[in-house]
């Protein structure tokens, strides 16, 4: 398979030699190096995945991820190391959960002409539970993780009697019946800016030194038997979305009452939710998208447009005609 490429030269070292004459009527020959470095082009990808077989998107060999899973298709379609592609998630999604709308960004010494034929030649590689969805440029200081301005994550409830088996892989199952009207009580006292130590895992919350974060909503969305909480933030601590939602579904069995939400959150103490929920487990959460300000989504000059995939078409009758 062939990619239009617009192909660069190597790193190039060029020396200047001037003749400066001594004092003896001579010549002194000085070598000066000039170096010149290619330049980076930033690449976005928009990815969605199901989580159930991988060990989070965060790199790690074995037990795969998906970060490591898109890098290798990465490198032998561009020739380039994992260390040179230098590809970040904007979210570290954690084991079994799935994502529609996670955003990656890689970088290439070299521009292409045209996206479609690399975006084919990913999801050819990729296995079917991964696909790229998207693949735009984007501007040097774009950085899928830190220029985001806000996550959207669905978790889904599965709330009746029997388990719809076809949807095991991507909801929660809860056969007790779920107050959603208290649900939606407690859920609005996780908006606004707070202090989320009490619901992030106190193991992984050091990668992220400020545990204030703000929640711009939080809906409790009910079709027909399945439940959908619909939360966006600026960002999130270590499995801070499950935690909540673990909380929200005792709240709708009415084993504890709304109010418990600010009163946890007060202390700031992970140990204080323990007594009242444990984490909710993986399968029922999917990031949605992540969203951007539009000036750093801007295409850079000079690059090629947006692939959202290749459409194909017959284009003529190819049967015997009889």
């Amino acid at each position: 398979m062939s990619f239009a490429v617009v192909a660069l030269n190597p790193p190039l070292n060029l020396f200047s030699n001037n003749d400066n004459s001594n004092q003896d009527g001579g010549t002194e020959h000085q070598s000066q190096e000039v170096r010149f470095t290619l330049p980076n082009y930033k690449w976005r990808m928009v990815i969605a995945y199901d989580g159930t077989k991988f060990s989070g998107w965060q790199y790690q060999q074995s037990p795969p991820t998906v970060q490591c899973i898109v890098e290798r298709a990465l490198t032998k379609i561009t020739k380039l190391e994992r260390k040179e592609l230098g590809l970040v998630g904007a979210s570290r999604t954690d084991t079994g959960v799935h994502a529609w709308g996670q955003v990656a960004h890689f970088v290439t010494p070299f521009n292409y002409n045209s996206l479609e034929s690399i975006h084919a030649a990913l999801n050819g590689l990729l296995p079917s539970d991964i696909r790229v969805r998207e693949i735009s440029p984007a501007l040097p200081n774009f950085h899928a993780r830190f220029s985001a301005k806000s996550k959207v994550y669905h978790y889904k409830i599965y709330n009746d009697t029997i388990m719809d088996p076809f949807q095991r892989f991507y909801v929660c199952h809860s056969t007790y019946r779920m107050n959603t009207i208290v649900m939606r009580e407690a859920a609005r006292h996780f908006i606004g800016k707070h202090d989320f130590s009490a619901f992030a895992n106190v193991s992984h919350n050091d990668r992220i030194p400020d545990p204030v974060k703000h929640i711009f909503r939080f809906d409790v969305v009910e079709k027909g038997a399945l439940l959908q909480l619909e939360v966006e933030g600026s960002g999130f601590l270590y499995r801070q979305v499950r935690n909540m939602v673990a909380l929200l579904l005792q709240i709708g069995k009415e084993a504890v009452p709304p109010g418990i939400v600010p009163k946890i959150l007060a202390t700031r103490d992970r140990k204080e939710l323990a007594k009242y929920a444990l984490f909710a487990p993986p399968q029922g959460l999917c990031l949605m998208s992540v969203k951007y300000n539009e000036e750093v989504l801007q295409p850079p000059p000079g690059c090629p447009s947006t692939s959202l995939g290749r459409n194909h078409c017959v284009s003529k009758c190819k049967l015997p005609l009889y």
